[in-house]
């Protein structure tokens, strides 16, 4: 999959100006204001309205977000209605939701529950069941691990690796944090004001940046160098 000519302007002035293609899994990484969160915006056709974007895919597959496209956004914790059930918040028959639940480990007993009720992990696997009630060809992940603590957000990628492996979706995940990009992805593209800096296999960006702002993202992650052997 190649997404390219992905352009978004905002009263003229260009925000974002790159290209990048999907294997089978792909980190999008970069600082905040590096235009990474407005790139999965324009996939989802989610730009604010002041906001203008171009695209261009080649793929086998329509980008039709909840169709071929699932979505986990960064905060479980607003990404549902704190006031409703989460039984009534899946809309899928309930033999599908059982499905779901079994397959991101989850009790069905939940569904009783209101979101408040839930912890950081359950809840973002809660999402993530939903995200894959329509058998997605592509994941989209904006920074899902951001609000978890350690342990859980390694639970949360090692769930989401084991569904692709099962279900064999493409990858997109968004992030700041170089440690669960080389957790999940096979492939990293490191942008900068709305610009490619570097783009390749993770091994290899890892072990050899070519750019001091990946350096600088990768020393801000990791506390030495030997994550690259």
């Amino acid at each position: 999959m190649k997404v390219s000519k992905l352009h978004i302007t905002h009263k003229e002035k260009t925000l974002v100006d790159i290209d990048f293609s999907i294997g089978s899994s792909l980190a999008l990484v970069g600082q905040s204001g590096s235009g990474k969160s407005l790139s999965i915006k324009a996939l989802l056709n989610m730009l604010p309205n002041e906001m203008r974007s171009t695209l261009h895919v080649e793929s086998d597959f329509n980008l039709i977000a909840g169709e071929t496209i699932g979505f986990v956004p960064q905060n479980p914790f607003t990404a549902l209605s704190p006031l409703t059930k989460i039984k009534d918040q899946i809309f899928v028959p309930l033999k599908e939701i059982e499905t779901l639940f079994s397959q991101v480990n989850l009790e069905l007993s939940l569904l009783e529950r209101y979101p408040p009720e839930l912890s950081g992990g359950q809840l973002q696997r809660v999402i993530i069941a939903i995200s894959l009630s329509t058998n997605p060809k592509l994941l989209l992940l904006d920074e899902p691990t951001t609000a978890l603590d350690p342990q859980t957000k390694i639970t949360i990628i090692d769930l989401v690796k084991e569904l692709q492996s099962r279900f064999g979706f493409k990858i997109l995940f968004v992030t700041h944090d170089m440690s669960s990009a080389k957790m999940l992805c096979d492939e990293i593209c490191v942008i900068k004001n709305g610009k490619v800096i570097e783009f390749g296999k993770m091994t290899d960006v890892l072990q050899s940046p070519q750019d001091n702002y990946t350096k600088t993202l990768i020393d801000a992650n990791f506390a030495n160098r030997k994550f690259r052997e």
